[in-house]
């Protein structure tokens, strides 16, 4: 479709999915899903939300038909992938995935798509860029309160750095709610723009490019949309630049 075809429609925004057993009605079967919060907050701030199964190779010919993309949240990113021991509280490896959202984002990379990453989406971003991840974030700060258990949601406080895209969509403070049990350590190449009271990092940004940012919080699951909004914005400039 032309940009002439396409002006007046709302932005394609493409998040990353998750494949694993599930069950639904009379059916127990592998299935590509995602928790619909994260397609209604798309939704929500003027955009269309498309589910991207895991498609192999084929990340490149994907992304050029999007117009923003969003990495979200799921399992541990592989240590493999950044030299790394597994440790003890690690997950399973899910090496398709991790494949599938670097090889998304290589190509966002190279062709300027707006990205927003989500909870591990912030960690792959990092691992992108190579960076380095804390595989178990108690030992470090001494608590669990990012991640109580279960399928509980922590609530952290979280101060935004000035002059940050972050602070732009989000403000200066604000409490977060989140379920990760690892963090961001190194981050080459990205800037860290929100940090949590006890030092994790919540938000990294990419300075060099008009929006590629990611955060440790879950914004599908809070009432700020901001961040939804934002990358709907960019990914329109993008589609019309």
């Amino acid at each position: 479709m032309s940009t002439t075809a396409q002006a007046g429609l709302p932005p394609v925004i493409g998040l990353s999915s998750y494949r694993v057993q599930a069950d639904w009605g009379v059916w127990h079967a592998q299935a590509d899903l995602l928790n619909s919060l994260y397609a209604r907050s798309v939704e929500a701030a003027g955009a269309v939300a498309v589910l991207l199964p895991q498609h192999g190779d084929r990340a490149a010919g994907v992304v050029e038909r999007l117009d923003g993309l969003i990495i979200s949240g799921g399992s541990d990113v592989d240590p493999a992938r950044y030299g790394a021991d597994r440790h003890p509280q690690t997950q399973a490896a899910r090496p398709e995935r991790d494949a599938w959202e670097l090889a998304l984002l290589d190509r966002a990379a190279a062709l300027g798509t707006p990205v927003l990453g989500i909870c591990r989406g912030l960690q792959v971003m990092a691992v992108h860029a190579g960076g380095t991840l804390e595989q178990h974030l108690p030992d470090v700060v001494g608590h669990d309160q990012h991640s109580p258990g279960g399928d509980a949601y922590g609530w952290v406080p979280v101060v935004t750095a000035a002059r940050s895209t972050v602070r732009a969509l989000v403000g200066a403070e604000l409490q977060v709610n989140c379920h990760h049990h690892q963090s961001v350590v190194a981050h080459p190449g990205l800037v860290a723009t929100a940090h949590a009271a006890d030092g994790t990092v919540e938000a990294l940004e990419d300075p060099e490019r008009p929006f590629w940012l990611g955060v440790q919080w879950h914004p599908e699951h809070g009432d700020d949309h901001g961040l939804f909004r934002g990358l709907a914005q960019a990914a329109l400039r993008h589609r019309e630049g």
